[in-house]
């Protein structure tokens, strides 16, 4: 993911599509509208999970090789959109079911997802090490393909993974649970309904972080872009290995609030718009994004009967990917765009706007929250 997701603005950008870079942010928000859902709502009740998985990851390893395919023809837009739709639709699901594959194998959520997930995180840094200093290949499409081979890698792998039956089998479902709608039901609990909507406003901000900054780096000549954004990952491993002690001493209130908070520090500092500064700033994305995305998926966990797990952790992706990313990555590209003079972008005035984004989010959640713990 992280060889893929990081370049991906500077790689459309040198393949002459740059102009395609919030549409196809974009393709991701829409395809969490339709595919998280059901296919959540199959894992939990109907087809094993690491079945699903097997599957989703051979699909969006092939469709990648189509958009870079696609890219690397100079084909239409339409089509290369098309392509990054459809991998889009495949890859989607993906997390949330991985996610709530490892949290069916644990005894402790709260003490031990940090340290696996801070795999994931690794792997992520490792992505953008290869990307810049063995394939150098910040702006060219050799990093995509070779993403889409390690998606097969992913398929090996899960074979060696221990089978899981469905947690919520029903021998006849209604059309509201087939597609999963019935996770909605979630939202009636009010704390719930503050972590899920938070998370949602949250994501339109955060969704600027990925592709301009590294847009802002390359104006600024900085090399080796995608290795300069995996210091994002290097705070993020460290806070998800000491998160369960985090989460032991302190109210969630306040650990979800100090992700926010961070993420409005992080946002002023790009605003300097100096390399030093971005740099920084960008080493805060660690706590920005664990202190409340990671800790949203414990509190998931712990707080939701298990067998709403997939469903659960499919709803967070929706309202993440597809009502915060689609709002963040069209809004965000609209005021890059409003941004703009003489060809150059304002990057100070681009990222106090992001600025002043997040610090409404945040007042909204330490308004909103309550804490109460209660179970659904």
């Amino acid at each position: 993911m992280g060889i893929w997701n990081v370049p991906l603005a500077n790689v459309f950008a040198a393949y002459g599509k740059g102009h395609l870079v919030p549409w196809v942010l974009a393709t991701t928000a829409v395809a969490a509208f339709i595919s998280p859902l059901f296919v959540g709502a199959l894992a939990d009740q109907r087809m094993a999970p690491i079945r699903l998985l097997r599957w989703l990851a051979g699909l969006t390893g092939f469709t990648l090789m189509m958009t870079c395919t696609a890219l690397h023809w100079r084909l239409s837009d339409p089509l290369v959109l098309l392509c990054a739709q459809v991998q889009s639709l495949v890859s989607m699901p993906v997390w949330s079911i991985a996610s709530s594959f490892v949290f069916s194998q644990l005894q402790d959520a709260k003490r031990q997802f940090g340290p696996l997930r801070a795999c994931a995180t690794f792997g992520w840094m490792v992505g953008c090490w290869i990307i810049s200093f063995v394939l150098c290949s910040d702006a060219s499409i050799l990093g995509g393909f070779t993403a889409a081979c390690l998606w097969f890698v992913v398929v090996g792998m899960t074979f060696m993974l221990p089978a899981v039956a469905p947690v919520d089998a029903q021998e006849h479902r209604s059309w509201r649970q087939i597609l999963g709608l019935d996770a909605l039901d979630l939202l009636k609990h009010r704390d719930h309904r503050i972590v899920f909507i938070t998370a949602a406003l949250y994501c339109i901000p955060l969704a600027a972080f990925y592709p301009y900054t590294a847009l802002q780096l390359k104006e600024l000549e900085v090399k080796n872009i995608s290795a300069v954004m995996s210091l994002a990952q290097t705070t993020e491993i460290l806070v998800m290995l000491v998160l369960s002690g985090v989460m032991t001493r302190f109210r969630l209130k306040w650990i979800f609030f100090s992700g926010i908070f961070m993420c409005v520090i992080r946002y002023g500092m790009n605003a300097m718009n100096t390399e030093g500064w971005i740099m920084l700033g960008t080493t805060l994305h660690g706590l920005a994004f664990t202190l409340y995305f990671i800790t949203t998926q414990i509190y998931l966990e712990e707080r939701i009967d298990p067998k709403w797990r997939v469903r659960a952790q499919a709803l967070l992706a929706l309202l993440m990917s597809g009502v915060g990313n689609l709002a963040g990555y069209l809004g965000g590209g609209w005021w890059h765009h409003a941004c703009q003079v003489d060809g150059r972008t304002d990057w100070s005035r681009f990222w106090w706007g992001e600025t002043a984004l997040t610090a409404v989010v945040c007042v909204f959640f330490v308004l909103a929250y309550r804490g109460r713990r209660a179970v659904t």
